[in-house]
């Protein structure tokens, strides 16, 4: 289970929680459209990893009846809320605070506070993130980043980095239009405004893509798969791995589904220790399989419905 992350999430939270408030309080002395978009992102953000971790704790229980493979999905489920709510709380609100601080623009008062909160954020969010950033490079340890977010099955992982990435961001942003706005150019902090709006409906986007692809069924990484098949075809008892099948749980919980070509010589006896010795071997190899399916079949012919081996 994706329980790993809490840290991330908890620090990420309290992190949020500090710079909304203080961001709150530089508006309310300056009126600045980018403290205000700033404000609202990071209250927003702190309700996301409320959501995350109830994602998680509902995630964690156990399987019942009503879900037999257990409730790993639900983690998906929230996330998937989680982007809605930074499309239309964090993206939403501000390019249209940002729409009407460009076509009625003020001057700022005491701009000095918004350089000091801006700088505290700063710091902030770059501690949170350099929380999160340290446990997923411990899962992923090479490789590009992007790739590896688009490749991970925890998005309660990856919804703090990208959050977190894009705080950072939009802190330079408003930093530059409250800059802006203090030589003069008074429609800049609107500008702002409407840039971090953007880049918040980006990150909505890109999450809510990835979660959808998790909601709706993925497979296993191509490396997992390729080890099963890998034990599966050296063993003597096997002919052919005529089909694998497999979807994510959960970020950690995998089921797998194959159909094997048996040898014709095996007695049913044998078969049935055939297949236990193949399903310890696999999950030996990959723990995050929890389940495993395995049935007899031919490429040739119909895979027979009957005995279902499930170890």
């Amino acid at each position: 289970m994706a329980s790993d992350s809490r840290g991330a999430i908890y620090a990420a939270a309290a992190g949020n929680l500090a710079i909304a408030v203080s961001k709150a309080v530089a508006f309310g002395f300056t009126g600045s459209s980018a403290m205000l978009t700033e404000a609202v992102h990071s209250l927003v953000d702190t309700g996301n990893q409320g959501l995350l971790l109830l994602g998680l704790r509902r995630a964690s229980r156990p399987p019942d009846a009503g879900h037999p493979f257990g409730h790993g999905m639900e983690l998906y489920f929230w996330s998937f809320v989680v982007a809605l709510m930074i499309f239309a709380l964090g993206g939403a609100f501000s390019i249209y605070e940002g729409f009407l601080k460009v076509r009625e623009p003020e001057p700022l008062r005491q701009a000095w506070i918004n350089f000091l909160v801006l700088g505290l954020a700063i710091l902030f969010e770059g501690g949170s993130f350099l929380v999160a950033w340290r446990e997923h490079r411990r899962r992923t340890p090479s490789g590009r980043f992007f790739a590896n977010v688009r490749a991970s099955k925890d998005p309660s992982l990856f919804a703090v980095l990208l959050e977190d990435g894009a705080a950072l961001t939009g802190l330079v942003f408003a930093l530059l239009g409250v800059t802006g706005a203090s030589l003069g150019l008074v429609w800049a902090d609107g500008a702002a405004s409407i840039a971090i709006g953007l880049l918040l409906t980006a990150v909505a986007v890109f999450m809510a893509n990835e979660t959808r692809s998790l909601l709706t069924g993925e497979a296993a990484s191509g490396a997992v798969v390729a080890e099963v098949r890998r034990i599966l075809e050296t063993d003597p008892a096997v002919v052919e791995v005529v089909e694998i099948l497999s979807l994510h749980l959960g970020p950690q919980e995998v089921l797998v589904g194959v159909t094997i070509d048996f040898r014709d010589d095996l007695p049913g006896g044998e078969i049935e220790e055939v297949a236990h010795r193949l399903s310890r071997d696999i999950q030996a190899s990959q723990p995050e399989i929890t389940r495993l399916f395995l049935r007899p079949g031919r490429l040739s012919e119909p895979v027979p419905d009957p005995v279902i081996l499930d170890y």
